[in-house]
């Protein structure tokens, strides 16, 4: 491990146990617990890298501000990321998260989706009790950004789930760059880098400045998870080519499309266009084999990179001209530790 993943590494935990610790206040127990707030408290207390939190909280401190002016955010994003992981999980079909079952595979859909929707309301509770540390105003600025994050979210979101709905194919890296702005790079980068700066300065000056470094790193975050799915070991936590049973139209099965034959796209028409229920192994298998053989993995982790340096000149924009430290150095570790992660 590099000097600078270590670093990464090292400021996760300290940062991701301060959020736990918060966030163990904001999880309730008691009726009624067997069909909610167990439900509820489970995907937070299985663990995760914590990258969106860290992120909310290292910015802060670049800033100037201490760690328990962003800790409420930081608990308060932690718990919005996990409520949409439930619902994606029910709308991927998917059977496995952080190494356990999916929530709606332990306890069915209708549960999941609610106990979904109580960790959203849940997530509201640390960004209202901000007013008392950091006042009204930031936190009313805060709220703002929580809800065009979250529109962000739903319409990213949606877009990716039409594409599967409609079998959409004639797709390019620009379309699923947009989708991944919107989809990703808000929740896992861009708000939280945005509610970090506002803590750290009071002021919107610097937000949108961030915007940039947020969708660059976000970006290479995703076309990195896209490709975990299909190299996927045991310490991966997810189902093994689950995006190819989901349909999902990552950066790879559009580079596919786009350079295959006319005989291997109706293939992909077909399978794509089942139901995932319908999908079979050796056809799931078929098409990372034909990834493979075009290269489409190769030229996936070629735009990753070339966005990675795209986010490390936005960070020294951005960043650079403020004093040296530890969570500074931690945000520009973040660019190559996106490609270090399992």
């Amino acid at each position: 491990m590099t000097r600078s993943a270590a670093l990464v590494s090292d400021v996760l935990r300290e940062c991701g146990q301060a959020v736990r610790d918060t966030l163990e206040r904001y999880l309730p127990s008691g009726d009624p617990d067997r069909y909610l707030y167990s439900l509820a408290g489970d995907y937070p207390r299985r663990g995760g890298k914590m990258m969106r939190s860290s992120l909310c909280i290292a910015t802060a401190r670049v800033f100037g501000a201490p760690l328990s002016d962003a800790l409420l955010s930081a608990a308060a994003i932690e718990l919005l990321h996990n409520a949409f992981l439930v619902h994606d999980d029910v709308q991927d079909g998917s059977e496995m998260r952080r190494g356990a079952p999916t929530l709606h595979a332990l306890h069915g859909i209708p549960l999941a989706i609610n106990a979904g929707d109580a960790m959203f309301l849940l997530g509201l509770r640390p960004l209202l009790d901000n007013i008392d540390s950091i006042g009204s105003g930031l936190t009313f600025d805060i709220l703002r950004d929580t809800e065009r994050m979250a529109w962000e979210s739903a319409e990213g979101q949606a877009m990716e789930l039409g594409w599967r709905r409609d079998n959409v194919m004639e797709l390019d890296d620009r379309d699923y760059l947009c989708m991944v702005l919107k989809k990703t790079a808000w929740l896992a980068a861009i708000y939280p880098l945005r509610v970090g700066a506002l803590i750290g300065t009071r002021s919107r000056a610097k937000v949108k400045q961030l915007n940039r470094f947020g969708f660059f790193l976000g970006a290479a975050f995703q076309i990195q998870d896209d490709i975990l799915n299909l190299e996927t070991d045991l310490s991966y936590g997810k189902e093994a080519l689950g995006d190819l049973f989901e349909g999902k139209r990552t950066l790879m099965l559009i580079h596919l499309f786009r350079n295959c034959t006319q005989t291997e796209q109706s293939r992909l028409r077909i399978v794509l266009g089942r139901p995932r229920e319908e999908r079979q192994t050796e056809d799931v298998e078929w098409i990372k084999a034909r990834m493979e053989a075009y290269g489409s993995l190769d030229y996936a982790r070629k735009v990753g990179h070339g966005l990675a340096g795209a986010a490390l000149h936005e960070f020294a924009a951005t960043f650079g001209g403020l004093p040296e430290s530890r969570d500074k150095d931690f945000l520009c570790g973040l660019a190559n530790w996106v490609f270090q992660r399992t």
